[in-house]
């Protein structure tokens, strides 16, 4: 008797077990995606017409309740520094990856960021070697050199896979992004926190209503940024460098 109850309980936790299975599958293919878009539209601009080139500018997707999204997977990167710039000048990376930078200028170089994303000091380093940094939180960082005033560059660590990066027109894609409602992002270079945050909203995205329209930018701050002590640049009294 004991060991026929064994075998009917065993019996009912497969199927048990089976129909979760099941109902996980049936989930996974009735789950309705859809390829979000947008266009960055600067204020002063009217509603029919662009300009030809637009600032760097990202937008992303943070699920609010309904699902939640896959972890994303870190991954090496990396920002090469050559005739005095940074290339490219706006990196996107899953949180946790590692950005490495290679010094290809025929000078030295020390990479630093002061800013939420990620403050680090890279010191100063030579021509022909590089150094690397983990983006183990979300935020942006703002990207110097302490010894070139010209160089710049941004590293966005994101948790979500969802986002898009604004084209030379200023329009922005995300494919395939299941339906539910989200909190959608906004960051545009040049533009103050206090603007970004404005631009902050809550979206329903469905098959039906997976355009969010115009993302409008006010004109670009044009401040100058200060060097790693705080201070502005000095004049480049040393061309070798």
């Amino acid at each position: 008797m004991p060991r026929r109850r064994s075998l009917v309980l065993l019996v009912e936790v497969l199927l048990f077990g089976s129909s979760l299975w099941l109902c996980a599958q049936t989930a996974g293919v009735n789950e309705r995606r859809a390829d979000v878009t947008a266009r960055l539209l600067p204020e002063q601009a009217g509603k029919s017409k662009r300009p030809e080139h637009h600032v760097p500018a990202v937008i992303w997707l943070n699920p609010v309740a309904s699902h939640t999204l896959p972890e994303v997977t870190p991954g090496k990167f990396t920002l090469m520094q050559k005739n005095k710039m940074f290339t490219p000048h706006l990196l996107v990376v899953p949180v946790g990856s590692s950005v490495a930078f290679p010094n290809a200028d025929p000078f030295f170089h020390n990479v630093f960021s002061l800013f939420d994303g990620r403050r680090f000091d890279l010191g100063l380093y030579e021509a022909g070697s590089s150094r690397s940094v983990i983006f183990s939180r979300e935020g942006v960082s703002y990207i110097f050199c302490n010894i070139h005033a010209e160089m710049s560059a941004v590293v966005i660590a994101l948790a979500s896979p969802l986002y898009g990066q604004a084209d030379a027109q200023g329009d922005f894609d995300i494919h395939d992004v299941p339906e539910g409602d989200y909190e959608l992002h906004v960051w545009i270079e040049g533009q103050k926190q206090n603007e970004l945050d404005r631009l902050t909203r809550r979206v329903h995205i469905s098959a039906d209503n997976a355009n969010l329209g115009d993302i409008r930018s006010s004109h670009p701050d044009a401040t100058q940024h200060l060097n790693k002590f705080g201070k502005p640049y000095e004049p480049d009294a040393h061309p070798i460098y």
